[in-house]
């Protein structure tokens, strides 16, 4: 490197280049991010920058209740972590690991730096679903039907059937756009 490289250089640099998803929020407003959160959600920087993190929700029901609860955990620590789905620029949900730190105790919204990390296999705490129920929940709040689905997953429609079923039972859902509402807000 050359001699008139500072370290505060190295930083932005190790930053903008680190392969963790990373961002800095001001309010819920995204002020910086780095390229790998770029790819893991596919904007351009152009696309995000000073935009609220709403923008990567399936939903604002979603937004405004993760938002709560993690408020309500920051006012008694500088940390906060959680599962839940985001959403892709192409419209694909996924579950993503989120885990922030804010540098404004007194305000944690006002600063904060966030990581999120893209995940199969979330935990699941307040309803108990199967490696197999989780995968094909992820499916349905894309809009897959049954049959692809199970093309997909090299099954047989009938099997997700059964599974879509059980998702149905233990979320005590209606129909599908309940179903689908239930998925997207599960922690």
């Amino acid at each position: 490197m050359h001699d008139s490289v500072t370290s505060e250089d190295l930083e932005r640099l190790a930053f903008r280049v680190s392969p963790a998803p990373q961002v800095i929020t001001r309010q819920r407003a995204m002020l910086d991010f780095n390229e790998a959160f770029n790819a893991l959600f596919g904007y351009s920087r152009e696309q995000l920058l000073g935009q609220l993190i709403l923008r990567l929700y399936p939903s604002m029901a979603d937004f405004q209740a993760i938002g709560d609860r993690c408020l309500s955990w920051l006012q008694r620590n500088r940390s906060y972590s959680d599962e839940r789905f985001m959403q892709h620029r192409s419209g694909e949900v996924f579950w993503a690991r989120a885990n922030g730190y804010t540098l404004t105790p007194e305000s944690p919204f006002e600063l904060m730096v966030w990581h999120f990390e893209r995940i199969d296999n979330p935990i699941q705490a307040t309803v108990k679903l199967t490696p197999r129920e989780r995968q094909i929940s992820a499916y349905i709040v894309n809009g897959l039907t049954c049959k692809e689905i199970g093309r997909k997953l090299g099954i047989s429609h009938r099997t997700v059937e059964v599974h879509r079923g059980r998702l149905m039972k233990k979320l005590e859902a209606k129909n599908t756009a309940e179903l689908v509402s239930k998925i997207i807000v599960l922690r």
